[in-house]
């Protein structure tokens, strides 16, 4: 198995997943449960996303895909600033 995505957490991961399912590619979550202990351990690369050395080539595209509009999405939050606060 190959890692073709390396997760900020886990509900990006299991995006990718999804999308790596839909488009017919199987595709298995690492680490989501060591997210309950980063009191105790480094917080980067936990949580990776990985396919069979076959699917690296086709699986790619689609994790990169979903990533980028993470990533907009992502962009778009932080330029309109933090929500106000409501009374």
């Amino acid at each position: 198995m190959k890692i073709v995505y390396r997760a900020e957490n886990i509900i990006d991961a299991n995006l990718v997943k999804a999308a790596l399912a839909e488009a017919g590619i199987q595709a298995f979550v690492s680490g989501e449960y060591l997210t309950g202990a980063i009191g105790q351990l480094p917080a980067w690369d936990l949580v990776t996303v990985m396919v069979a050395d076959a699917d690296v080539e086709r699986a790619a595209p689609v994790a990169e895909a979903v990533d980028a509009a993470l990533r907009e999405h992502r962009e778009k939050d932080d330029s309109r600033g933090p929500a106000p606060l409501t009374a």
